[in-house]
Protein backbone atom coordinates (compact mmCIF):
# COMPACT_ATOMS: atom_id res chain seq x y z
CA UNK A 1 0.00 0.00 0.00
CA UNK A 2 3.01 2.69 0.87
CA UNK A 3 4.74 2.01 -2.83
CA UNK A 4 1.03 2.47 -4.25
CA UNK A 5 0.95 5.77 -2.57
CA UNK A 6 3.70 6.78 -3.31
CA UNK A 7 3.78 6.48 -6.83
CA UNK A 8 0.25 7.98 -6.76
CA UNK A 9 1.78 11.21 -5.09
CA UNK A 10 4.54 11.09 -7.45
CA UNK A 11 2.88 11.09 -10.36
CA UNK A 12 0.74 13.66 -9.17
CA UNK A 13 3.68 15.83 -8.52
CA UNK A 14 4.26 15.11 -12.11
CA UNK A 15 1.19 16.36 -12.80
CA UNK A 16 1.05 19.71 -11.07
CA UNK A 17 4.71 19.89 -12.60
CA UNK A 18 3.96 19.84 -16.04
CA UNK A 19 0.67 22.01 -15.39
CA UNK A 20 2.80 24.86 -13.59
CA UNK A 21 5.31 25.02 -16.70
CA UNK A 22 2.08 24.88 -19.14
CA UNK A 23 0.93 27.79 -17.84
CA UNK A 24 4.29 29.81 -17.36
CA UNK A 25 4.72 28.71 -21.06
CA UNK A 26 0.82 30.18 -21.82
CA UNK A 27 1.65 33.48 -19.12
CA UNK A 28 5.33 33.92 -21.12
CA UNK A 29 3.27 34.12 -24.71
CA UNK A 30 1.02 36.19 -23.75
CA UNK A 31 3.23 38.88 -22.48
CA UNK A 32 5.38 38.27 -26.20
CA UNK A 33 2.10 38.56 -27.90
CA UNK A 34 1.25 41.72 -25.83
CA UNK A 35 4.76 43.45 -26.10
CA UNK A 36 4.86 43.05 -29.79
CA UNK A 37 1.76 44.33 -30.42
CA UNK A 38 2.08 47.61 -28.01
CA UNK A 39 5.08 48.07 -30.15
CA UNK A 40 3.03 47.60 -33.35
CA UNK A 41 0.86 50.05 -31.95
CA UNK A 42 3.33 52.92 -30.86
CA UNK A 43 5.02 52.58 -33.79
CA UNK A 44 2.11 53.46 -36.47
CA UNK A 45 1.40 56.22 -33.94
CA UNK A 46 5.11 57.22 -34.22
CA UNK A 47 4.69 57.01 -37.95
CA UNK A 48 1.47 58.28 -37.90
CA UNK A 49 2.70 61.32 -36.20
CA UNK A 50 6.30 61.89 -38.76
CA UNK A 51 3.90 61.86 -41.14
CA UNK A 52 1.31 64.45 -40.21
CA UNK A 53 4.26 66.96 -39.64
CA UNK A 54 5.33 65.90 -43.16
CA UNK A 55 8.78 64.39 -41.48
CA UNK A 56 8.64 61.33 -44.19
CA UNK A 57 9.09 62.67 -47.78
CA UNK A 58 7.48 59.79 -49.37
CA UNK A 59 4.18 60.41 -48.25
CA UNK A 60 3.92 63.90 -49.73
CA UNK A 61 3.07 62.37 -52.96
CA UNK A 62 0.33 60.82 -52.13
CA UNK A 63 -1.82 60.95 -55.76
CA UNK A 64 -5.28 61.34 -54.08
CA UNK A 65 -6.74 61.72 -57.47
CA UNK A 66 -6.42 57.78 -58.22
CA UNK A 67 -8.90 57.59 -55.29
CA UNK A 68 -11.84 58.43 -57.37
CA UNK A 69 -14.71 57.34 -55.07
CA UNK A 70 -13.70 56.45 -51.48
CA UNK A 71 -16.29 54.63 -48.63
CA UNK A 72 -15.92 54.86 -45.33
CA UNK A 73 -18.06 52.72 -43.05
CA UNK A 74 -18.23 53.68 -39.56
CA UNK A 75 -19.41 51.40 -36.59
CA UNK A 76 -22.70 52.84 -35.61
CA UNK A 77 -21.98 53.30 -32.20
CA UNK A 78 -19.04 55.59 -33.03
CA UNK A 79 -21.27 57.11 -35.65
CA UNK A 80 -22.64 59.55 -32.92
CA UNK A 81 -19.82 61.19 -32.95
CA UNK A 82 -20.54 63.67 -35.58
CA UNK A 83 -17.52 66.24 -34.97
CA UNK A 84 -15.33 63.17 -35.76
CA UNK A 85 -17.04 62.31 -38.87
CA UNK A 86 -16.98 66.30 -39.72
CA UNK A 87 -13.51 66.20 -39.17
CA UNK A 88 -12.39 63.32 -40.80
CA UNK A 89 -13.94 64.59 -43.92
CA UNK A 90 -12.32 67.88 -43.84
CA UNK A 91 -8.77 65.84 -43.48
CA UNK A 92 -10.04 64.17 -46.81
CA UNK A 93 -11.26 67.26 -48.21
CA UNK A 94 -7.72 68.55 -48.00
CA UNK A 95 -6.03 66.09 -48.93
CA UNK A 96 -8.38 65.90 -52.13
CA UNK A 97 -10.69 63.73 -52.46
CA UNK A 98 -13.65 64.91 -53.56
CA UNK A 99 -16.35 61.95 -54.06
CA UNK A 100 -16.93 59.96 -50.27
CA UNK A 101 -20.04 57.55 -49.29
CA UNK A 102 -20.73 56.99 -45.64
CA UNK A 103 -22.10 54.26 -44.58
CA UNK A 104 -23.18 53.03 -41.35
CA UNK A 105 -25.78 49.68 -40.79
CA UNK A 106 -28.28 51.58 -38.44
CA UNK A 107 -28.46 55.20 -40.31
CA UNK A 108 -27.27 57.39 -38.09
CA UNK A 109 -24.99 59.64 -40.39
CA UNK A 110 -28.11 59.75 -42.94
CA UNK A 111 -30.13 61.24 -39.93
CA UNK A 112 -27.21 63.24 -39.55
CA UNK A 113 -26.85 64.68 -42.51
CA UNK A 114 -28.13 67.79 -42.21
CA UNK A 115 -25.39 68.69 -39.35
CA UNK A 116 -22.82 67.29 -41.32
CA UNK A 117 -23.66 69.82 -44.49
CA UNK A 118 -23.57 72.49 -42.07
CA UNK A 119 -20.47 71.90 -40.81
CA UNK A 120 -18.84 71.23 -44.79
CA UNK A 121 -19.59 74.67 -46.92
CA UNK A 122 -17.60 72.85 -49.50
CA UNK A 123 -19.80 69.40 -49.56
CA UNK A 124 -23.04 68.33 -51.90
CA UNK A 125 -25.09 65.45 -51.74
CA UNK A 126 -25.10 62.86 -54.27
CA UNK A 127 -28.63 63.36 -54.86
CA UNK A 128 -27.66 66.88 -56.14
CA UNK A 129 -25.16 66.59 -58.72
CA UNK A 130 -25.17 64.17 -62.06
CA UNK A 131 -23.52 61.09 -62.33
CA UNK A 132 -21.41 62.75 -65.05
CA UNK A 133 -20.37 65.57 -62.82
CA UNK A 134 -19.12 62.81 -60.16
CA UNK A 135 -16.71 61.11 -62.47
CA UNK A 136 -14.90 64.94 -63.15
CA UNK A 137 -13.58 65.70 -59.87
CA UNK A 138 -16.06 68.51 -59.13
CA UNK A 139 -14.63 71.60 -56.96
CA UNK A 140 -16.91 70.76 -54.06
CA UNK A 141 -16.56 67.22 -52.15
CA UNK A 142 -19.91 65.05 -53.26
CA UNK A 143 -20.84 62.45 -50.41
CA UNK A 144 -23.72 59.62 -50.85
CA UNK A 145 -24.99 58.62 -47.10
CA UNK A 146 -26.24 54.57 -46.84
CA UNK A 147 -27.55 52.24 -44.64
CA UNK A 148 -28.10 48.52 -44.29
CA UNK A 149 -31.75 48.91 -44.94
CA UNK A 150 -30.51 50.61 -47.96
CA UNK A 151 -29.03 47.75 -49.49
CA UNK A 152 -31.86 45.35 -48.08
CA UNK A 153 -34.23 47.08 -49.93
CA UNK A 154 -32.32 47.38 -53.05
CA UNK A 155 -32.14 43.76 -52.67
CA UNK A 156 -34.89 43.34 -52.18
CA UNK A 157 -36.44 45.66 -55.18
CA UNK A 158 -33.86 44.00 -57.67
CA UNK A 159 -34.91 40.53 -56.69
CA UNK A 160 -38.92 41.31 -57.46
CA UNK A 161 -38.05 42.65 -60.37
CA UNK A 162 -36.14 39.92 -61.70
CA UNK A 163 -38.55 38.05 -60.87
CA UNK A 164 -41.48 40.00 -62.58
CA UNK A 165 -39.59 39.89 -65.68
CA UNK A 166 -39.00 36.30 -65.62
CA UNK A 167 -42.67 35.41 -65.15
CA UNK A 168 -43.40 37.72 -67.37
CA UNK A 169 -41.36 36.26 -70.48
CA UNK A 170 -42.48 32.83 -69.63
CA UNK A 171 -46.36 33.36 -69.36
CA UNK A 172 -46.07 32.19 -65.44
CA UNK A 173 -44.47 29.20 -65.90
CA UNK A 174 -41.62 27.44 -65.43
CA UNK A 175 -38.88 29.68 -64.11
CA UNK A 176 -35.50 30.33 -66.09
CA UNK A 177 -33.02 29.70 -63.48
CA UNK A 178 -29.79 31.66 -65.55
CA UNK A 179 -31.79 34.85 -65.26
CA UNK A 180 -30.29 35.14 -61.36
CA UNK A 181 -26.81 35.38 -62.79
CA UNK A 182 -24.75 38.32 -62.20
CA UNK A 183 -25.23 40.32 -64.87
CA UNK A 184 -29.31 40.22 -64.92
CA UNK A 185 -28.65 41.25 -61.14
CA UNK A 186 -26.11 44.20 -61.52
CA UNK A 187 -28.84 45.30 -64.55
CA UNK A 188 -31.61 45.03 -62.19
CA UNK A 189 -30.02 46.99 -59.61
CA UNK A 190 -29.24 50.03 -62.33
CA UNK A 191 -33.11 50.09 -62.75
CA UNK A 192 -33.97 50.55 -59.33
CA UNK A 193 -31.69 52.88 -59.20
CA UNK A 194 -29.52 51.44 -56.86
CA UNK A 195 -26.11 50.39 -58.42
CA UNK A 196 -24.29 52.94 -57.56
CA UNK A 197 -20.38 54.19 -58.35
CA UNK A 198 -17.87 51.17 -57.11
CA UNK A 199 -15.58 52.59 -54.13
CA UNK A 200 -11.88 52.27 -55.17
CA UNK A 201 -11.27 52.51 -51.75
CA UNK A 202 -13.08 51.63 -48.46
CA UNK A 203 -12.04 52.37 -44.86
CA UNK A 204 -13.18 50.31 -41.90
CA UNK A 205 -13.59 52.60 -38.57
CA UNK A 206 -14.52 50.39 -35.67
CA UNK A 207 -13.83 47.31 -33.82
CA UNK A 208 -14.50 44.62 -36.15
CA UNK A 209 -12.82 43.93 -39.11
CA UNK A 210 -15.43 43.98 -41.25
CA UNK A 211 -17.58 45.98 -44.23
CA UNK A 212 -20.96 46.04 -41.48
CA UNK A 213 -23.66 45.09 -44.66
CA UNK A 214 -21.78 47.60 -47.13
CA UNK A 215 -23.80 46.32 -50.73
CA UNK A 216 -21.16 43.54 -51.49
CA UNK A 217 -22.43 44.04 -55.41
CA UNK A 218 -20.32 47.76 -54.93
CA UNK A 219 -17.29 45.71 -53.86
CA UNK A 220 -16.61 43.89 -56.79
CA UNK A 221 -12.48 45.35 -56.92
CA UNK A 222 -12.56 47.29 -53.71
CA UNK A 223 -9.89 47.42 -51.43
CA UNK A 224 -10.70 47.31 -48.00
CA UNK A 225 -8.88 48.82 -45.16
CA UNK A 226 -9.58 48.81 -41.48
CA UNK A 227 -8.37 51.61 -39.32
CA UNK A 228 -9.33 51.01 -35.98
CA UNK A 229 -11.57 52.87 -33.91
CA UNK A 230 -12.83 56.30 -35.09
CA UNK A 231 -12.04 57.79 -31.52
CA UNK A 232 -7.96 57.20 -32.20
CA UNK A 233 -8.07 58.43 -36.29
CA UNK A 234 -5.36 60.53 -37.21
CA UNK A 235 -3.97 62.52 -40.00
CA UNK A 236 -1.02 60.43 -40.74
CA UNK A 237 -3.19 57.02 -41.00
CA UNK A 238 -5.48 58.12 -43.29
CA UNK A 239 -2.88 59.63 -45.61
CA UNK A 240 -1.00 56.24 -45.56
CA UNK A 241 -3.92 54.09 -46.03
CA UNK A 242 -4.59 56.57 -49.44
CA UNK A 243 -0.79 56.50 -50.12
CA UNK A 244 -0.56 52.50 -50.17
CA UNK A 245 -3.87 52.33 -52.16
CA UNK A 246 -2.16 54.40 -54.81
CA UNK A 247 1.16 52.26 -54.69
CA UNK A 248 -0.76 48.65 -55.45
CA UNK A 249 -0.73 47.75 -59.23
CA UNK A 250 -4.42 47.28 -60.27
CA UNK A 251 -4.51 44.57 -63.40
CA UNK A 252 -8.15 45.28 -64.23
CA UNK A 253 -10.23 47.73 -65.94
CA UNK A 254 -13.41 49.22 -64.85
Amino acid sequence: MDFRDGAHKFSRFIVAIGDLWLRLLWYFLQIIVSTWYSIVVVGNLLESYFISRGVLEKYKSHHSEKVQYLAIVIESEEAYQISEVVKLLKWLDSIGVKNVCLYDMNGVLKKSKETIFQNLKNAKSIEEVSQVVIHHAPVHMTIEFLSYVDGKEAMAKAANLVFVENMTRHNFGELDAQILLEPHLNEALQIVGSKGPEPDLLLVYGPVRSHLGFPAWRLRYTEIVHMGSLNFMTYGSLIKAIYNFTKVRQNYGK
